[in-house]
């Protein structure tokens, strides 16, 4: 008798959306697994976790959660307590600690280039400036994507880079992590920090911080390894 695929919950990180997967759920749907592309308003910390959870626990057991960058903080938070969950993949991600927000784990190592392109609209929510955006965020991505990335950025909430979670998922559920070596959003030193404390297995690659864009067969690979060890 086969073995029930997981279902696949897939969490975007600040200034994108569920669409930025867009390369990873049609490798995961050829493969047989139920998929969901979560989309988060951005708005807070709180706020995205609840809505993940939703989703999360709307899906028929077991479940996988995949979080790319902010999405690793909201899949931290939400996947707390959850039955379902059998694995959590980090992409990237800010694999946040009970009281940590992601402003004091970015001031722990030397700040990324990101750090100097973010600029806040009218209402105090932030942006990447779009003449820094592919260099920043997305410099191994197709200059034609890089520029619809830019253009369609859905913005974050300040307060979201300040808040923090009361209780961290990878403490009981086994966690992967994809560490972006190239990466100059999140310092890949601060990725191996985090990814070593939450005891994840870790998985090394050349690739800027949209690796699951530019390099989106070995981050599905690395969701297929997860998913597989959900269900044995």
């Amino acid at each position: 008798m086969s073995k029930i695929k997981p279902s696949i919950v897939l969490v975007h990180g600040s200034w994108a959306d569920g669409t930025s997967w867009q390369h990873i759920i049609p490798l995961l749907i050829q493969a047989g697994y139920n998929v969901t592309a979560v989309q988060n308003p951005l708005i807070s910390l709180p706020d995205d976790i609840a809505t993940t959870k939703r989703a999360i626990d709307s899906q028929p057991e077991p479940v996988v959660a995949v979080g790319h960058s902010y999405g690793g903080a909201i899949i931290t938070g939400a996947a707390v307590g959850s039955p379902q969950v059998k694995a959590l993949v980090y992409i990237a991600g800010w694999a946040l600690a009970p009281g940590d927000s992601i402003s004091q784990l970015i001031g722990k190592y030397p700040p990324p280039p990101l750090v100097t392109a973010i600029v806040p609209d009218a209402g105090g929510f932030l942006y990447i400036d779009r003449e820094k955006f592919d260099e920043v965020f997305a410099h191994d991505v197709s200059t034609a994507e890089a520029q619809v990335l830019a253009v369609a950025q859905k913005p974050a909430a300040s307060i979201t880079f300040d808040q923090s979670v009361e209780s961290a998922a990878w403490q009981t559920i086994p966690s992967w992590y994809l560490l972006a070596q190239e990466d100059r959003a999140i310092n890949p030193e601060l990725q191996r920090f985090m990814a070593s404390r939450i005891g994840a297995k870790i998985t090394e690659i050349q690739a800027s911080h949209m690796s699951y864009i530019s390099r989106s067969r070995e981050v599905a690979n690395l969701i297929f390894e997860a998913a597989s060890s959900a269900v044995e």
